[in-house]
């Protein structure tokens, strides 16, 4: 990853509208001048807890505690390092980065892997052109046209044709100046049979570009149009750029309303994920392929929140949504929730869409959990006739009726089995008796019960510098007496309070960039001061004698420790209790 100058990254956080961005994953309600809130992103909740000051661009969860500026909430929604935040946001946000001195080889690398995508993106546009001008086309736009599919969106998808011929895009290619060595990386090209030269990869063929989530051409898939032609579909191939187990098709079109959606629908096909955009379901995407890779399983995890898995209805169907759910169920406790929207035996989600988008959309809001389907299934496929079946049935459903917690969805299995298999529902429970593990995190989020509780103590030490925020003048004014060392018990609460000792009225500049729970801390301190905004300056001076009274008895504790005298001490502390009550009564 290329490093980028300190000003380029300034440059993307004044770009950035942060509301904008955030907006894209929760729905954001104004709470006061600089203050929006919503449902928290990174945990369930149904009472917002989460808030950003879409000025200073900063985000806190006081619910689990998350927090950040807008680089590491890009990092951490989706699952990515800095470099990768910093691009996606110059990407989106159109801000031209400029690179610190680089390693000559990783620049060389770099300047390599610039030069392939730039002849993808020539190809793709070459070929789209074909798609809608070419004559030889015909046949193209005759099937896309008999799938149902419709010119507006099948140019958002880039969707396009490669013309017959052995070596146009070869030659034009070469014309340009790239370089064989560059044709064969970018999978365009192959070496040609019994002769010297290339030929292109891709012949007289419907052509689908695989883009990653920044809408950059990695590669292309390839649809057969002729009856004979082998193979039916024929992708680019591995290579320097693309790599088709780490990709998912139409994520860069269904990034955004999968965000906002919290949840992506997968589908099997090219058409699959065309059709459905073309019906109005937008965070529609595509695993390509029978068996979902781990990779696209991460890749999934970070769109959102929840997959629905809407893949052919038939046994082989069945049994790749079976295989994509344990997949999914492998990332841990990163895994999203997983529901199936079961198709109509004999369709498919194209045929479907084009023929009825409400109805289309109306399976997809249908889906059931995964737990359920999974039930269904065995029961379907089972011999429910015998005793002997009936065993076997059980035994296939209880490691599934395990996984769910207790709860109204357990129960409704219970009674569905105990109905289907001709049972007490008392038997079956007993044959399902164990504790169910707890079930994963969302967006990768720690569980509640493992992040660390803030004790009064520190709580009172973060109220206190966020109150310094809340009131600047009076705040300064503390800020430049007290003593960090002595004062703060915490180490990350004494780097905040030397860091607004000079940075008050900007709380994020100058922050380190390696220095991850400073940043927090700051977000946090940020978003209550916002809450604190009415608060009177005798709130900060009774905060201030809380902390005093604070240091003194870790000081008397020490003296006692050490049997060195109290009564100055002591002293101290008890003019400190007289100042408590006056400002109590």
């Amino acid at each position: 990853m290329p490093r980028y100058s300190d000003d380029s990254r300034d440059k993307v956080r004044e770009a950035v509208d942060f509301a904008d961005l955030v907006g894209q994953r929760t729905e954001l309600r104004r709470a006061g001048v600089n203050r929006l809130v919503g449902l928290c992103p990174f945990h369930d909740e149904r009472s917002p807890s989460f808030g950003i000051d879409p000025v200073e661009k900063l985000y806190h969860c006081f619910g689990c505690g998350v927090g950040g500026d807008l680089f590491t909430f890009v990092m951490e929604t989706e699952s990515i390092g800095f470099g990768e935040a910093l691009e996606l946001l110059a990407d989106r946000y159109a801000v031209e980065l400029e690179r610190s001195e680089e390693d000559p080889r990783a620049a060389e690398k770099r300047a390599r892997r610039d030069r392939l995508l730039a002849l993808l993106e020539r190809t793709a546009a070459f070929y789209v052109r074909m798609l809608w001008e070419a004559p030889d086309a015909a046949g193209a736009r005759d099937y896309l046209a008999g799938r149902g599919l419709l010119e507006p969106t099948l140019r958002e998808f880039r969707v396009g044709y490669s013309p017959a011929s052995w070596d146009r895009v070869t030659v034009a290619s070469q014309r340009a100046g790239f370089s064989e060595s560059e044709l064969l990386a970018s999978g365009l090209a192959s070496r040609a049979r019994g002769r010297s030269g290339l030929v292109d990869r891709f012949r007289g063929r419907l052509m689908f570009p695989w883009a990653d989530s920044r809408g950059r051409v990695l590669g292309f898939g390839a649809r057969a149009l002729g009856e004979g032609d082998q193979p039916k579909y024929l992708n680019s191939a591995e290579g320097e750029v693309f790599s088709k187990g780490r990709q998912v098709y139409g994520t860069h079109v269904a990034r955004s309303p999968a965000a906002k959606a919290g949840a992506v629908v997968l589908v099997e096909g090219y058409t699959d994920v065309i059709a459905l955009h073309q019906a109005g379901v937008r965070h529609a995407v595509g695993q390509m392929g029978t068996a979902l890779t781990d990779g696209q399983a991460a890749e999934l995890a970070k769109l959102a929140p929840s997959v629905t898995l809407c893949l052919d209805a038939d046994t082989a169907g069945q049994d790749a949504t079976l295989r994509a759910a344990a997949t999914l169920r492998a990332l841990g406790s990163s895994a999203p929730e997983v529901r199936v929207a079961a198709l109509p035996p004999g369709s498919d989600p194209a045929d479907l869409a084009v023929a009825d988008a409400a109805g289309a959309a109306a399976l997809l809001a249908d889906a059931v959990p995964l737990a359920r389907w999974q039930v269904e299934l065995a029961l379907t496929r089972g011999d429910l006739s015998s005793g002997e079946g009936r065993d076997r049935v059980l035994d296939q459903i209880k490691p599934v009726i395990v996984r769910v917690p207790a709860g109204l969805l357990r129960e409704e299995l219970v009674q569905l089995v105990a109905g289907r298999l001709r049972m007490s529902e008392a038997l079956v429970t007993a044959a399902f008796s164990g504790a169910a593990p707890a079930g994963p995190g969302r967006n990768g989020a720690r569980p509640l019960d493992q992040r660390r509780a803030t004790d009064h103590r520190e709580d009172a030490e973060r109220e206190f510098l966020a109150l310094c925020l809340a009131l600047p003048c009076a705040g300064a004014a503390r800020l430049a007496e007290l003593e960090p060392d002595a004062m703060f018990a915490s180490a990350v609460v004494r780097r905040a309070a030397v860091h607004l000792r000079d940075h008050l009225d900007s709380p994020t500049a100058g922050l380190p960039g390696d220095d991850a729970p400073l940043l927090a801390l700051i977000a946090e301190l940020v978003l209550r001061a916002h809450a604190l905004e009415e608060a009177e300056p005798s709130k900060l001076d009774w905060t201030a004698l809380v902390l005093e009274r604070a240091r003194l008895d870790r000081a008397i504790a020490s003296a006692r420790a050490a049997q060195t005298p109290l009564s100055e001490l002591a002293a101290e502390r008890q003019t400190v209790l007289t100042e408590l009550r006056r400002l109590t009564h």
